[in-house]
């Protein structure tokens, strides 16, 4: 059945592949966005509308007074902004969509696999207390008012624009001039990479159907990596070998403190996820997309145009001083 669906965001890493796969089945696809990405190319069949996600006025004034069977946002980020969204759409969309991300589940683990009822709890992310606290408000209006909420936990998305190592292009940079690159801790923590082409067919499966309102679904890869692995095969695929340091995660943050919450909230820790439940409403859905393929995907489209190939100076700098400190 067709729907008629509007994404809030809807070209960026996690809901770009979403925007297209929606189209392809059919659906009546609105996006509303700045309009000011050039990272990846326009859809064909989509409607456009300009509006700023994080001003609850520009949104209203964008759709006027439109209704949708689903409203979906991605650049989604402080509970006001749900709260905003809550009282703008109810009764105006028959499922609301929130992404939220896997970083909410408990830090450190407590037990692994990963299911949708591990506890909500993250000291170290502001990033990821402000998504617990955005889904409290949903869950509340949803038992409260009914507020048709589906709640999505994305792990690690990637596509081709996106290096998952810490610095992004520049520690392929540094393997490719033979420098060492650093990985947290020992490099044998378990991490889930997901293709965005992979995250679309769950999270597309799940817009219209009644039985995924009032519940959250985190989408995921099946394949899990240690960080030793992710970095060798991204080596490999841009052609060269990772001379790994290993340094504790702590020593990172401190060096790096705009890397800290998230590498001491998220990517220091060991996560597994069972995706039996989102695999139980979309019956279809599997990762297929093996870590070294979206590797090579990386790799070509950084080497297609040398204005993606962005090495930051002092952050190479910076691991340089991590080496010579801590690189034994």
């Amino acid at each position: 059945m067709a729907l008629r669906v509007l994404f809030i965001g809807g070209n960026g890493i996690i809901s770009s592949a979403s925007s297209a796969l929606a189209v392809e089945r059919g659906h009546e696809l609105t996006l509303l966005n700045r309009g000011t990405s050039t990272l990846r190319p326009r859809i064909d069949g989509v409607r456009h509308l300009v509006g700023d996600a994080g001003d609850a006025a520009s949104v209203a004034a964008a759709i006027g007074d439109e209704t949708f069977d689903v409203v979906a946002n991605f650049r989604s980020f402080s509970p006001a902004q749900v709260a905003r969204d809550i009282e703008l759409f109810e009764g105006r969309c028959r499922q609301y969509v929130y992404i939220s991300s896997a970083s909410a589940y408990q830090k450190p683990v407590a037990r692994l696999p990963i299911t949708e009822s591990t506890p909500l709890r993250n000291p170290y992310w502001q990033y990821s207390r402000d998504k617990i606290a955005s889904e409290d408000l949903l869950v509340t209006a949803y038992r409260e008012r009914g507020f048709p909420t589906t709640i999505i936990r994305p792990s690690h998305t990637y596509d081709g624009t996106s290096v998952p190592l810490l610095g992004g292009w520049t520690a392929i940079e540094r393997m490719r001039r033979g420098a060492p690159v650093v990985v947290q801790g020992d490099g044998t923590s378990l991490w889930t990479m997901t293709h965005t082409r992979d995250f679309a067919v769950a999270f597309v499966g799940l817009l219209g159907n009644d039985r995924a309102i009032g519940e959250a679904f985190h989408i995921t890869s099946d394949e899990v990596l240690t960080w030793n692995q992710i970095t060798q095969l991204l080596a490999r695929a841009a052609g060269t070998s990772a001379r790994i340091v290993h340094i504790a995660s702590e020593s990172i943050a401190r060096e790096l403190p705009e890397h800290g919450p998230g590498l001491l909230g998220d990517k220091a820790h060991s996560v597994i996820f069972d995706n039996s439940k989102v695999k139980s409403l979309v019956p279809e859905y599997r990762a297929i997309t093996p870590f070294w393929q979206g590797a090579r995907e990386i790799a070509e489209w950084h080497d297609a145009d040398p204005s993606r190939r962005i090495a930051d100076p002092q952050l190479d700098a910076a691991f340089d001083r991590l080496v010579a400190r801590f690189g034994g």
